[in-house]
């Protein structure tokens, strides 16, 4: 089958670190499958400076076509990019590729995340893009949500879409899924959060929760300019500072709880990562991969205050042995339904049904 995936949330070279993979996945996956997809970037300069990403000029890089703008799309696009092939069907995720999929008047399936759920309720977006992304939702083929919360939220203001909506997760490499738990010593709890220090990851409600508790430790993964400030909260908490991907997940595989209450989450690699290492995983209610973590029976939900993390963290430690097993069991297993070709060719079977 022949793709045409367009979105911009997509790297031009596979080293950048700056852009999230997830998407990238996707195609790698499918490619595998036997696919043909090429991807179309469109670039909106402005913003690329403003996020501090790196910088292409407009052109073919690979199987990938940067395209460049200052203004999005206020004209004929078509100039812009090579002459199209003839797709099978064309994919568009993020507002940007989903409003170039809709100028190109080809039949298009649109992929939805947080960015797109700000533009439809912010009444910043309220009197142009807003009406410009209603307008390409209406006319997409079918509508693939990154998590069951982006999809409830979505169908709550648009039921009209409920017939051709769906959600299409990501998933993590099977590789990297552990089978060997060690048990947890209740003597010494180790627990984890990792992320960059932005305010709405709430890594300083995760260290509130943790001061004080007897039998816990926490380690903290990642830095930004908050760093500084979450160290005074409790000196005895440990900060690596940036790790490599691999250090990561030994650093998961080695402790007995993840924990991230982190809000506008459109899905979160991170948990998924936690749970194939064997952490008991914690995110926050109706966010992110909430829907996936189902609580207390394969992990915990919880609200992002500091009280609400303590209470669980407690209960994880009063917990008996045979309780312990059991969530972890059955993390593991639902963490096996998620692998990154499971995920990929469930997108498109999933499309297709709709199709």
């Amino acid at each position: 089958m022949n793709i045409l995936f367009i979105t911009d949330l997509y790297p031009v070279n596979e080293n950048e670190k700056t852009t999230p993979r997830t998407l990238f996945d996707f195609v790698q996956e499918w490619q595998k499958q036997g696919h043909n997809v090429n991807v179309i970037k469109p670039n909106f300069i402005l913003n690329s400076f403003l996020r501090g990403k790196p910088f292409y000029k407009t052109g073919q890089y690979g199987k990938v076509f940067n395209a460049n703008y200052w203004t999005p799309f206020w004209f004929d696009i078509k100039r812009k990019i090579p002459k199209l092939a003839n797709y099978d069907i064309v994919i568009a995720h993020m507002p940007s590729g989903i409003l170039f999929a809709d100028k190109l008047k080809i039949p298009f399936v649109a992929g939805i995340h947080n960015s797109d759920l700000e533009v439809l309720t912010n009444p910043l977006y309220k009197f142009h893009f807003k009406k410009r992304l209603e307008k390409a939702l209406h006319n997409a083929k079918a509508i693939a949500c990154r998590s069951f919360v982006i999809k409830e939220k979505l169908l709550k203001f648009y039921p009209e879409f409920e017939n051709k909506t769906f959600t299409a997760p990501s998933g993590i490499k099977k590789e990297i899924i552990k089978k060997d738990f060690h048990p947890i010593n209740k003597e010494k709890i180790k627990v984890l959060t990792c992320a960059n220090f932005k305010k709405r990851k709430n890594i300083d409600k995760v260290i509130e929760a943790c001061k004080g508790l007897e039998n816990f430790e926490l380690t903290v993964i990642g830095d930004g300019k908050e760093r500084k400030s979450l160290e005074e909260i409790d000196k005895s908490v440990k900060f690596t500072g940036h790790l490599p991907h691999n250090e990561v997940l030994a650093k998961m595989h080695d402790s007995d709880i993840f924990i991230l209450p982190s809000i506008g989450e459109t899905f979160g690699m991170v948990y998924l990562e936690a749970m194939s290492q064997g952490c008991i995983t914690i995110c926050t209610k109706d966010d992110g991969i909430s829907g996936i973590i189902k609580n207390g029976e394969n992990g915990f939900l919880t609200l992002p205050i500091s009280n609400e993390i303590r209470k669980i963290l407690l209960n994880i430690k009063n917990m008996d042995d045979d309780k312990l097993n059991t969530l972890r069991y059955n993390s593991f297993h639902t963490i096996k339904e998620y692998t990154s070709d499971r995920c990929a060719g469930e997108y498109l079977q999933q499309m297709f049904k709709i199709l």
